[in-house]
């Protein structure tokens, strides 16, 4: 039997109800983070995971054309689905439930400054290592050497 392929209203809707849900799994991932109950690999994952979704700066870039939003639609996701493998289910509903009650106050979205100074550090040691193997070339170029 063939299936109807859905029309552009409904492929909305499913995408919208999608980035709402991976919203919520993050901050119950931050809820995970902190919770007795959560194997620590699991911590340390949820950590990794909601550090850098939470950051206010990527690490690749989004004006970048295609790659600028892999992180965003490919490895979050993906990070957020195996973090969620490792905890444990009480735990997970419990931090779902506390998530919904946040997301329903209209709290704001937490921010992980911590994650953005660690991208800030890549990105300086990124252009740093450039620099390094490349800096005498561009100089050379530029006539100041």
């Amino acid at each position: 039997m063939r299936r109807e392929k859905p029309d552009a209203a409904e492929f909305t809707l499913r995408l919208r109800d999608w980035a709402r849900s991976l919203k919520a799994d993050v901050l119950a991932l931050w809820f995970c983070c902190k919770h007795p109950d959560t194997p620590l690999s699991a911590k340390i994952l949820a950590t990794l995971v909601v550090a850098y979704a939470l950051s206010p700066i990527d690490l690749i870039p989004d004006f970048i054309p295609v790659i600028g939003y892999l992180d965003d639609v490919i490895l979050i996701p993906i990070g957020i689905y195996f973090t969620l493998k490792l905890v444990p289910q009480h735990v997970l509903e419990e931090c779902r439930a506390k998530a919904r009650d946040w997301i329903a106050a209209r709290q704001p979205k937490p921010k992980s400054i911590i994650a953005a100074v660690v991208i800030m550090v890549l990105w300086m040691l990124f252009f740093a290592l450039l620099w390094q193997y490349f800096g005498a070339d561009v100089m050379r170029l530029l006539g100041a050497a």
